[in-house]
């Protein structure tokens, strides 16, 4: 593994296998999380379940199709309260999370893992995942929930589509943290999905296809994090050893990147909807300061500019 290739990073590949009857995506990330990690003072611990949040927010966006926001976030009772990821449909993203670090190290104490990266569902307790998608004002707002019930992320996505979408699946997730050949963190994530089936070219029997998604499955799961973090290695490289017996078709390639919608104006106009009580509640020294979760960005405003709203 090698400092990454950034050609071969920060983007997501589409493709279907046999015949179309299975699509699938394939990211991995570097850059965007050593942006996103690197605006805030994580511990590595939660740094690491943003960074296979991030990913696997952006494989499941990869999968639908809309105008607008992605939407991956978490509630709980654990040392990891939340974390939110935005995922753009043109490719932006940005991620947060919320955290205790009095009982994060109390939580691992307990465990015996202090500073260890961990599955993060022993970081986050008891509560849901969300995913959202909002394409505007004039649009419905779709949103899925699971539990937190499962070893790790890919149980928590796999049992949302199991329950919800009731589509097959099978999903792969890999983390690999800061270490003293790279300083950069890397994620990354591979899915497969059956295609409706009336889609695509399917000329199999039901058995057929049954042995057929289990032999694909089989291939995935194959997908070693050598492999994958390799960045002499394309994502059609990849592709093409996991699944060049399974008439491989790649259909697509997006690239990601980060960014944050916060600015000045926007945070002047929502304080301008604030009561004169809530104003001078929060007001210090004559000023307003507030600092975006995501981005880290701290804006000033002084009490004239609010008055003039």
């Amino acid at each position: 593994m090698t400092t990454p290739n950034q050609q071969n990073f920060d983007s997501c590949v589409s493709f279907f296998i046999n015949n179309g009857a299975y699509q699938g995506r394939i990211i991995r990330m570097s850059q965007v999380l050593d942006t996103i990690i690197g605006k805030h003072c994580y511990p590595a611990p939660v740094a690491a379940v943003v960074a296979e949040g991030t990913v696997l927010a952006a494989l499941l966006a990869s999968t639908l199709k809309y105008d607008g926001l992605f939407t991956l976030q978490t509630q709980s009772d654990g040392p990891v309260s939340m974390i939110v990821v935005d995922v753009t449909s043109d490719g932006v993203i940005r991620a947060c999370a919320k955290f205790d670090e009095e009982h994060l190290r109390a939580n691992q104490e307990l465990r015996k893992t202090v500073g260890q990266i961990e599955a993060a569902p022993h970081l986050m307790g008891k509560g849901h995942l969300a995913f959202t998608v909002d394409q505007g004002p004039k649009t419905d707002l779709y949103q899925g929930v699971v539990d937190l019930q499962g070893k790790n992320f890919t149980e928590l996505a796999l049992r949302y589509f199991k329950q919800s979408e009731q589509i097959d699946t099978g999903l792969k997730l890999f983390l690999l943290p800061p270490h003293e050949d790279s300083p950069h963190w890397l994620a990354a994530g591979i899915m497969l999905q059956k295609m409706p089936s009336k889609g695509g070219n399917v000329e199999q029997s039901p058995e057929e296809l049954a042995e057929s998604w289990n032999e694909a499955k089989v291939f995935m799961e194959s997908l070693t994090a050598d492999e994958v973090f390799n960045a002499d290695l394309s994502a059609a490289d990849l592709l093409h050893r996991l699944f060049h017996s399974s008439n491989l078709q790649i259909s697509a390639c997006k690239d990601y990147r980060f960014g944050c919608r916060c600015s000045r104006e926007k945070l002047l106009q929502t304080l301008s909807t604030f009561s004169e009580d809530d104003i001078n509640a929060m007001i210090e020294n004559n000023k307003i300061t507030a600092t975006c979760h995501f981005c880290n960005e701290t804006y000033s405003f002084d009490r004239g500019e609010l008055s003039k709203q």
